[in-house]
């Protein structure tokens, strides 16, 4: 009996990004493809913190590392792993030698997936900018932040609602350029469906929406105007007090020749 013929698929992207209302940006964004390899791309998000341009070096810091350390990548070694651990470790190594001749203490958090050719994906993530993984409108797995209200959720003191809503909701366990060993949380995807989607964000999104309204907008939407509708909905529920906020979203979508 022959195997059933393969799917053929396109992967549509999307960014975006918003000052909300902070007087300075330091959120960055960015979707990679490989420039040997493809199908393979890489999207990451970056919230910096610490003064007023403190934060923002960070998270250029990172943007800088993740593109140097991609472009030296080669998918068919397998390696992914070990390639986003070294984005970690050295954006984090980076953000601290900056903070060497900074006056501000520049942090930033990460959060990154990587989708293979194979169709296999990895997620990376350090402090509470997330990754989503749908299927369809259905969330199939968020990467969990690295925040004191994360650990009172995961040990049953408080809902995600009661998280969301906490007085100390941006207390972070763990970001790059702080004293400490950054987290290193790395999740294996086996199989990225045709219909699935992967997105990054920052907390001035998903502070702002359930999964639920995350994976309805978009299904039924393409990543760019889902990346508008998304942003547009954060920025009225902030009522004037929203953070900065970004998100990377890549889709894949059955091919239509």
């Amino acid at each position: 009996m022959n195997a059933p013929s393969p799917v053929p698929y396109r992967l549509l992207a999307s960014t975006g990004l918003h000052k909300g209302d902070r007087a300075y940006q330091q959120d960055q964004v960015t979707i990679l493809t490989h420039p040997r390899a493809p199908g393979c791309a890489l999207g990451l998000v970056a919230d910096g913190m610490g003064g007023k341009s403190g934060g923002r070096t960070a998270s250029d810091q990172v943007m800088l590392t993740a593109k140097q350390i991609f472009e030296r990548y080669s998918p068919a070694h397998d390696e992914a792993e070990d390639m986003l651990r070294q984005l970690v470790v050295e954006s984090h190594l980076m953000i601290k030698l900056t903070a060497i001749s900074a006056e501000e203490e520049p942090h930033s958090t990460l959060a990154a997936f990587l989708l293979l050719p194979d169709r296999r994906a990895f997620t990376v993530h350090a402090g509470d900018s997330r990754v989503y993984h749908f299927r369809g409108p259905d969330l199939v797995s968020r990467t969990l932040d690295h925040s004191y209200v994360q650990r009172l959720v995961s040990e049953g003191r408080l809902t995600e609602q009661q998280a969301n809503d906490h007085p100390q909701s941006n207390l972070l366990t763990g970001c790059l350029g702080t004293q400490a060993d950054p987290p290193i949380a790395i999740q294996r995807i086996e199989r990225v469906e045709v219909g699935d989607a992967l997105m990054s964000c920052s907390d001035g999104l998903w502070h702002y929406l359930s999964a639920k309204e995350l994976g309805a907008i978009i299904n039924a939407l393409s990543p760019r105007e889902a990346s508008e509708m998304l942003i547009n909905k954060a920025r009225q529920r902030a009522r004037g007090g929203g953070d900065n906020l970004s998100l990377a979203l890549v889709r894949v979508d059955p091919f239509k020749g």
